[in-house]
């Protein structure tokens, strides 16, 4: 009995090693398997990331790129509008320069024919005016010539003794 006691455990220990190792070669075989697969699956997903990293970049590029591209084209209608809205200023004050210029040399011109037409207007007024002082130095030299013809016809007529009142009252 006592080699009964010894065989058994030992056969049943070589059978389980047998099993043992068996099942340790197919799980050592699984488990290379499954980090080939792993790393498969792990390169696949780091392909896949990359894929879309690329795209990303590339997406994000693109967008760059058309945002870029928009900001140039708005500078350049900005800078255009501005060009255009500076030549239409210079346009205008070239326009208004001009038309002051011929504005002030009409406003000469004016002033000029106004001054002379002044000064006409007040050598009329000092014609007429010294035209008036002779009417009227007329007047008074007739006025004196025919008081002094009546007391001419008064002394002749005094010393005559006569009174010729009729011939008197005639102006």
């Amino acid at each position: 009995m006592n080699k009964l006691y010894l065989i058994i455990p030992l056969v049943l220990t070589l059978t389980f090693s047998g099993f043992y190792l068996t099942h340790q070669k197919e799980a050592a075989a699984a488990a290379v398997q499954a980090q080939a697969e792993a790393a498969k699956a792990a390169a696949e997903a780091a392909a896949q990331k990359a894929e879309a990293e690329k795209q990303a970049r590339d997406d994000a590029d693109r967008r760059t790129a058309e945002r870029v591209a928009e900001e140039k084209k708005k500078e350049d209608e900005k800078r255009a509008k501005w060009e255009a809205q500076s030549k239409a200023i210079a346009d205008d004050t070239a326009t208004y320069s001009s038309q002051a210029e011929k504005n002030a040399a009409e406003v000469k011109a004016l002033e000029a024919k106004l001054k002379s037409l002044r000064e006409e207007k007040d050598k009329a007024i000092q014609a007429g005016l010294d035209f008036d002082l002779e009417v009227e130095k007329a007047r008074i030299a007739k006025r004196a010539t025919e008081l002094e013809i009546q007391r001419l016809v008064e002394m002749i007529a005094r010393k005559n003794g006569t009174t010729l009142a009729p011939l008197a009252a005639t102006p």
